[in-house]
C-alpha cells in the first residue's frame, strides 16, 4: 500500500512539474512597462501589448517599471523577486539604458563601460544559473529629428555596451535601437508623432493641457515596436519561437 501511494505521489509530482508553463519575464523601464488605466491612458509600454503576439503556452510577467535603470531595478529588490521564481526553460528580456543615463540621479546613473556593463553581465549570469535564457535588448530610440529630418541618437555608448556583452557572452540579442530607428525613419519627422504622445490642448481627455512626449509610446507605437521585436525573435533559435503566434 505504501509503495503504491509513493508511486502515486511521484506521478502527481511529475505531472505537476510537466504542467508548469515556461515564463517570459520582462525587466526594463517605462518604454516597456505596463501602464495604469489602459482603456483611457494613451501611453503604452511595448511589453504591455506583447501577450497578443504569443500563444497561451507561455506566461508573460512584465516587471518593467517607470524610471528604473539597470542599477535601481536591482537595488529596489525587483530583480530578487524575479530571481526567486526563475526556473529552467524560462526567459528574461533585459532592456535598460534610458535611465542609466541620468547624471543627476545617483540612484539610477551608471557609467556605461563599467557599472552598466557589469550589471548586464550579472543579470545574464544569474539568469543562466537558474537554467533560464536571457535575451539582451538595446533601448528603443527617442523621436529626435533635427531640422534636416535626420534622426539623432540620444543613447550614446549604452547600446554599444549591450552589443558588446551580447557578443562576448553569446547571449541572444535583439537590436531594438536599430529596429525602432528604422521604424521612426519610415514614418518620418511629422508622421512619427503618431508613434508617441503628441496631443494639442483639449484633443485628448487624459491630457487636457496637451502633451508632447517623444520618448514614450502610443498604443500604435507600442504595437509596432512589439511586433518588430517578435518578428526578430521568431528567427532566433532560443526556444521562444514556438510560443509565437
Amino acid at each position: 500500500m505504501n509503495k503504491q501511494f509513493s508511486i502515486l505521489l511521484l506521478f502527481l509530482s511529475w505531472f505537476a512539474f510537466a504542467q508548469q508553463k515556461p515564463v517570459l519575464f520582462l525587466i526594463g523601464d517605462s518604454t516597456m512597462a505596463n501602464k495604469e488605466n489602459p482603456d483611457k491612458n494613451p501611453e503604452h509600454g511595448w511589453g504591455q501589448v506583447l501577450p497578443q503576439f504569443f500563444t497561451g503556452g507561455i506566461e508573460i510577467q512584465n516587471h518593467a517599471m517607470n524610471g528604473r535603470s539597470s542599477k535601481s531595478f536591482r537595488t529596489e529588490g525587483r530583480w530578487d523577486t524575479i530571481e526567486k521564481q526563475l526556473k529552467k526553460g524560462d526567459f528574461v528580456f533585459i532592456e535598460f539604458g534610458h535611465n542609466d543615463q541620468k547624471l543627476k540621479d545617483s540612484a539610477k546613473f551608471t557609467n556605461p563601460y563599467t557599472q552598466y556593463r557589469a550589471n548586464l553581465e550579472r543579470y545574464v549570469r544569474e539568469t543562466r544559473a537558474k537554467g533560464a535564457i536571457p535575451v539582451l535588448m538595446t533601448s528603443i530610440v527617442r523621436r529626435n529629428f533635427n531640422e534636416n529630418g535626420v534622426l539623432i541618437d540620444t543613447h550614446k555608448e549604452y547600446p554599444l555596451v549591450v552589443r558588446m556583452v551580447a557578443d562576448e557572452m553569446k547571449v541572444p540579442f535583439v537590436d531594438m535601437q536599430l529596429l525602432t530607428e528604422q521604424l521612426e525613419i519610415s514614418y518620418g519627422p511629422e508622421n512619427s508623432k503618431k508613434l508617441h504622445l503628441h496631443y494639442k490642448e483639449g484633443e485628448n481627455p487624459y491630457y487636457p493641457k496637451g502633451k508632447e512626449d517623444d520618448t514614450h509610446l502610443s498604443g500604435l507605437g507600442a504595437g509596432k515596436v512589439a511586433g518588430l521585436a517578435v518578428k526578430q525573435l521568431k528567427t532566433m533559435k532560443t526556444g521562444l519561437e514556438k510560443y509565437i503566434r
